[in-house]
């Protein structure tokens, strides 16, 4: 007997209509999606994109350029091209229609001052938030009674307003505050150039750690259980377990809650501005960037414009140079967790 082999006819190709069909159907869902999106567009174009463009047109013109000689009055100013931006970089002033360097306690002489102060506080901040905030995730990832009782506390200092966490440190690092008073201390939390840096820090730390823990917590609990079991099957230890299991499985989320925090840590006002500023050397020594731009701004909206796109500028580049270190993809791939799995 012979057996004959019966070969399924070829997929025909797929019709005229048919393509024109799916093609009127991907429009219509491209128009759809255009008028869904179009609100929050203008929205975004006229909260943000337009705050952004008039401050960056404003960096490049001057408010007044001087007095009129016939009228004896301010007249306005107008195109200055950079001459915003080196006043800020060189710390130079105009005084008589002449550059000169900007003597001690003028904002331009700030500058440098508030950088270091900011990216301080951004440094050990951040650093301290995610070390504290890894542990207080992991404890609350475990299994016991009152769990949720624990979840729902450790979120109240993240809830509380920062202007009112501002007040309450203020109280507690007063001269005779309650900081002092237990520790028998007479340190001016206030108004002492690196007292009061470590006052913002433990302020921010106190109040932005839980953040933290969110985020990583909402990390931990992706990862299945069952790798863990396999784990100590195998004999692996408990910082195994972290160094080679936890990590690496959560650097999609531990990457995304840093650069969170980073970004939100360079624009710090309200913390430093309500805490420290009327504590004479305190009020310099922990003036950031977003601090210096306000105070530019109640007397020159050209100087301050200028101010704020350099500080857009660094917060872009850091923000960028995060990225590029720790990686683009920040949400984490099926093809990192199954290397991690065959590692183990």
């Amino acid at each position: 007997m012979t057996s004959s082999v019966v070969q399924a006819p070829a997929p025909l190709p797929p019709s005229r209509a048919g393509r024109e069909s799916a093609e009127a159907n991907r429009r219509r869902i491209t128009r759809v999606a255009l008028y869904l999106l179009a609100p929050t567009i203008v929205a975004m174009a006229i909260v943000v994109a337009y705050p952004i463009v008039i401050s960056i047109i404003n960096s490049f013109q001057s408010d007044f350029s001087g007095i009129d000689p016939k009228t004896g009055l301010f007249q306005q100013g107008g195109f200055v091209g950079l001459e915003n931006y080196t006043n800020w970089l060189l710390q130079q002033c105009q005084s008589g229609g002449k550059t000169v360097s900007c003597p001690a306690g003028t904002n331009e002489s700030q500058f440098y001052d508030s950088v270091f102060a900011t990216f301080l506080f951004t440094v050990v901040t951040v650093a301290l938030e995610t070390a504290f905030g890894m542990w207080m995730a992991l404890i609350m990832n475990r299994s016991f009674r009152g769990r949720g009782i624990l979840r729902a506390a450790v979120l109240v200092p993240w809830a509380i307003p920062t202007a009112v966490t501002a007040k309450l440190w203020y109280f507690i690092f007063a001269t005779n505050g309650v900081l002092n008073t237990v520790l028998g201390l007479h340190t001016l939390w206030t108004a002492d150039l690196w007292a009061s840096r470590w006052a913002i820090i433990i302020a921010d730390t106190w109040k932005t750690t839980p953040f933290m823990a969110l985020l990583i917590l909402a990390g931990l609990q992706l990862i299945p259980e069952d790798v863990y079991e396999a784990a100590r099957m195998d004999g692996a230890s408990t910082a195994q377990q972290f160094v080679r299991i936890t990590l690496p499985l959560l650097k999609p989320a531990l990457v995304v809650a840093i650069l969170f925090r980073t970004l939100d840590a360079l624009r710090m006002y309200d913390l430093p501005a309500i805490l420290t500023q009327g504590g004479g050397g305190g009020g310099d020594a922990t003036t950031t960037l977003s601090i210096l731009v306000v105070r530019e701004l109640r007397s020159h909206i050209d100087s301050a414009s200028a101010l704020s796109t350099i500080t857009f500028i660094i917060i872009f580049a850091v923000a960028f140079i995060f990225i590029r270190l720790l990686g683009a993809n920040i949400t984490g791939s099926e093809k990192k967790a199954r290397k991690v799995a065959k590692e183990l």
